[in-house]
């Protein structure tokens, strides 16, 4: 028997805004922050690992990033790894440490993260909208298999409509103070 939680629901709404987090996080805003590179996988011991599992990542200076690798084996996969992640960083090797200069991001740059920023949140509005289908689908074969009467059904696809509505609003919270951010020197 199918039955409805508008708690589970809420839930899976909360996911795409911790993904979102998690990605927006990951776009360089000027300053140098450890969790820039949190997105950036590994090529290490045959699987990919996150860099925050091989090396130490700290940030000494407001445009430096040093990352200092455990394995002395690791130390080129991980200067590989970040040199292929496409954030415009290239480190500087020294023994088991790599220093990261985080360059000033010119106005174009800057324009392209906006971008890439609208990107994250569209995709985690998609999500959303997808989670709150889900529900109306199971509201709706409830009250087809009279389950569940018309009001109850009415009511709760209200509720579900306001969770997706305030999941939206933090979406677009989150986007703005990104895209402040990105753009304010």
């Amino acid at each position: 028997m199918e039955t409805f939680d508008l708690n589970e629901l809420k839930r899976r709404m909360q996911g795409a805004i911790a993904s979102l987090k998690h990605e927006l996080g990951g776009l360089r805003t000027g300053r140098a922050a450890a969790s820039m590179l949190d997105p950036i996988q590994v090529d290490a011991y045959g699987s990919h690992m996150p860099l925050n599992q091989l090396a130490t990542v700290s940030v000494p200076e407001p445009r430096l990033i040093s990352v200092h690798v455990w394995d002395k084996s690791m130390v080129k996969a991980v200067e590989k790894a970040i040199i292929n992640s496409n954030l415009g960083l290239s480190p500087a090797t020294e023994g088991q440490v790599l220093r990261l200069r985080v360059p000033e991001l010119n106005q174009e740059r800057r324009k392209e993260l906006v971008k890439k920023a609208h990107e994250y949140a569209e995709e985690a509005r998609i999500a959303v909208r997808h989670v709150r289908g889900n529900g109306r689908e199971v509201l709706k074969k409830l009250e087809k298999k009279h389950e569940m009467s018309e009001d109850d059904h009415e009511r709760l696809d209200a509720d579900v409509q306001k969770a997706t509505n305030d999941t939206i609003h933090e979406i677009d919270q989150l986007l703005a103070v990104k895209e402040k951010e990105i753009l304010t020197v």
